[in-house]
């Protein structure tokens, strides 16, 4: 019975959660994607150890930006810079466990996506895991 009740209750807040997730952004357009990288991959295996991010393009309004900030908790970020407007210079870079704008030189913070200051934090995207499969979609 407890087995039981302990299902429900976690059932109920995983739900929650994907309730209340908001990426809007007024700078950074919805797309719709979805991607799957597999960490037994060479071009993901960095993947496997905490605080390691990659960058895919081809997702998104800028490419995508994958971290792995550790538990087997992983984060997705659009590339775009969250305070600038498209340009030719909103594309963050990644720099150890932050990415910087080129356009401000902000940096953000990959294990929030936050920056001192800024208003928008960075734009994030679902991340769900399956073994060694990293889902990422919006």
């Amino acid at each position: 019975m407890k087995k039981y009740i302990l299902l429900v209750i976690t059932a109920f807040l995983w739900s929650c959660e994907s309730q209340n997730f908001n990426n809007n952004n007024p700078y950074i357009p919805n797309y719709s994607f979805s991607t799957e990288l597999n960490l037994e991959l060479p071009s993901y295996s960095a993947l496997n150890f905490v605080s390691n991010a990659k960058y895919l393009s081809g997702f998104g309004a800028r490419g995508i930006i994958v971290f792995n900030a550790g538990n087997n908790n992983f984060k997705a970020y659009d590339a775009a810079c969250p305070n600038q407007a498209l340009s030719s210079c909103s594309t963050m870079a990644i720099n150890g466990i932050n990415v910087v704008c080129a356009c401000d030189n902000n940096s953000y913070n990959l294990f929030s996506g936050q920056s001192t200051g800024q208003y928008y934090p960075m734009k994030q995207y679902r991340v769900e895991i399956f073994g060694t499969i990293i889902r990422v979609y919006n």
